[in-house]
């Protein structure tokens, strides 16, 4: 990730309050060291740091939920909360999924808002990287199948260890993705051709569905030299498809130019359901794993108007919100491609 930089009052801030957390965890006085902001992440701060107790060095990464989020956007956010997140992470640890450790919450008084620590893994997320750099070309063909497996794994977890999670089916996406244009008050044929499309075609729900990890897709994993290292960003997890997750994975935005190689921008479709069947996930049917895929490009394509929208309306003004609304009309277009080849 690159690195952001805080005021000066914000970094004292965190650093204050994670010195405080990490005495009251660790057991001792704690110094924080290499306190850095870490972009990347609209909704969340990151931030890495090094916690120095006794003759330890812990290397740790803080979650938090951003100070000043505008008004109710929190209540209108299908994102877990961060204690929830926190106990999601640490059930898929335990379950053996390439999650982080999680190390401690910080609480009220703290003054961080909602809040945890994690074990820092080595890696990158940045897809240019991946995709591009001498350095990974020995992990890029392995990365697919390891995907796979990781995410056979994950769906897994046995959903009796985790906290309260929302169950969401298909019905319910389209639901939230037709609220979602309804706001933008304006006509939008593409995508309502497309959310028509899917209603008709939505897949019946599971008696039993399984932890669904909601943003599983290049950009929210770390990988080096060897392959993955960590799965990341898992505060959209819920109950659901496991077919969700396989999906969202093939969008083609996710592929970042690499459009030939579906998963992820490192392989074929059927090389990452292979791997994820091999490693006890369910077997994949090809019709229900297209519907998602088609899913998550209207989901994205969605989300990139309404990031349009905060900006144009004035209610956020941010170049980054603008630039992603410029996206949308990728996903019109990668929409009309899926839909004619469903045909």
């Amino acid at each position: 990730m690159d690195v952001h930089t805080p005021s000066a009052s914000s970094h004292d801030t965190v650093a204050t309050a994670l010195a405080r957390a990490a005495a009251r965890h660790f057991g001792g006085p704690a110094r924080i060291d290499g306190l850095s902001r870490q972009s990347g992440g609209a909704s969340r701060q990151t931030w890495r740091f090094d916690a120095l107790v006794g003759d330890r060095r812990h290397e740790l990464i803080l979650r938090r939920d951003p100070p000043g989020a505008p008004k109710g956007e929190r209540e209108r956010s299908v994102a877990i909360d961060r204690a929830t997140e926190y106990r999601v992470i640490d059930a898929a640890h335990r379950a053996g999924v390439l999650a982080p450790a999680v190390s401690f919450e910080l609480r009220p008084e703290d003054g961080l808002g909602e809040a945890y620590a994690m074990e820092r893994r080595p890696g990158t997320a940045i897809a240019r990287k991946l995709l591009r750099d001498a350095e990974y070309s020995g992990a890029r063909p392995r990365i697919a199948g390891q995907l796979g497996a990781i995410l056979a794994r994950l769906h897994g977890v046995d959903v009796t260890t985790l906290p309260p999670l929302p169950r969401r089916e298909a019905a319910d996406h389209i639901a939230g993705l037709r609220g979602s244009l309804d706001l933008l008050g304006a006509p939008q044929p593409v995508f309502e051709l497309a959310l028509t499309w899917l209603d008709r075609r939505k897949p019946a729900p599971l008696a039993r569905p399984v932890l669904v990890h909601g943003d599983y897709r290049t950009g929210n994993y770390l990988a080096d030299a060897n392959g993955v290292t960590a799965i990341l960003d898992w505060e959209l997890a819920h109950l659901g498809d496991p077919m969700e997750d396989l999906g969202w994975l093939c969008v083609k935005s996710w592929r970042f130019g690499a459009v030939d190689r579906p998963a992820g921008g490192f392989g074929a479709r059927e090389t990452l359901w292979a791997a994820y069947e091999a490693a006890g996930g369910a077997r994949v049917d090809p019709a229900r794993a297209h519907w998602w895929e088609v899913f998550g490009t209207a989901h994205w394509g969605i989300i990139c108007l309404n990031q349009a929208w905060k900006h144009l309306s004035g209610a956020l003004k941010s170049m980054e919100h603008a630039s992603i609304g410029r996206r949308a009309v990728e996903t019109e277009v990668d929409l009309l491609q899926l839909l004619r080849g469903a045909a």
